[in-house]
């Protein structure tokens, strides 16, 4: 994540972090709510100054972890739904270029534009692939989401096996994935 934010920075301001940390020790904010306003002031927003706040003030210790342990921690009291995330995961390389950012809640896979797609293990039975779609009314699978992930998460399938991760999801993705670039 921390290195995806980083590039997003370059090519947001023309400038990277080391770049960005001399100005901000310059400038010397004391507080976060005054870097971020001063960065507000700068242009830098969204997850590049996320970036930069946690560069100065420190990390949050879900932001030091490692993609392993966030994803084990994800699954800890879930662990059969594990082998679901396994199957999203292995239906990507088909799509194209895609990241995976694995977040503290959910993993966020990404396309050359944006995020398009997440995983989330909902509840103990349950997990769900949020897409940034708009499904036809008659997709029986598709159902409207609900606080995945952020508010651009407009469609979800629900999955509870490997198996249900079929033509018919990899559908999907594709579509989704397309949607977005």
């Amino acid at each position: 994540m921390r290195h995806w934010q980083a590039g997003l920075l370059e090519r947001s301001t023309g400038h990277g972090v080391v770049h960005w940390l001399e100005r901000i020790r310059e400038t010397a904010p004391s507080t976060e709510a005054a870097l971020r306003t001063w960065l507000g002031e700068q242009g830098v927003t969204g997850y590049s100054q996320l970036l930069l706040v946690h560069e100065t003030f420190g990390y949050p210790e879900f932001m030091l972890a490692s993609s392993d342990e966030l994803i084990a921690g994800q699954y800890a009291d879930r662990p059969e739904l594990r082998p679901i995330l396994d199957a999203v995961l292995a239906a990507l390389p088909t799509l194209g270029e895609v990241t995976v950012q694995v977040r503290k809640t959910y993993i966020a896979l990404v396309g050359p534009r944006r995020s398009f797609a997440l995983v989330q293990p909902t509840t103990r039975k349950r997990v769900d692939l949020g897409l940034r779609i708009e499904a036809p009314a008659d997709a029986s699978r598709v159902l409207p989401a609900r606080s995945l992930g952020s508010a651009s998460f407009t469609a979800r399938i629900p999955l509870a096996s490997p198996d249900e991760v079929d033509d018919e999801v990899t559908g999907w993705l594709r579509r989704t994935y397309d949607a977005n670039l």
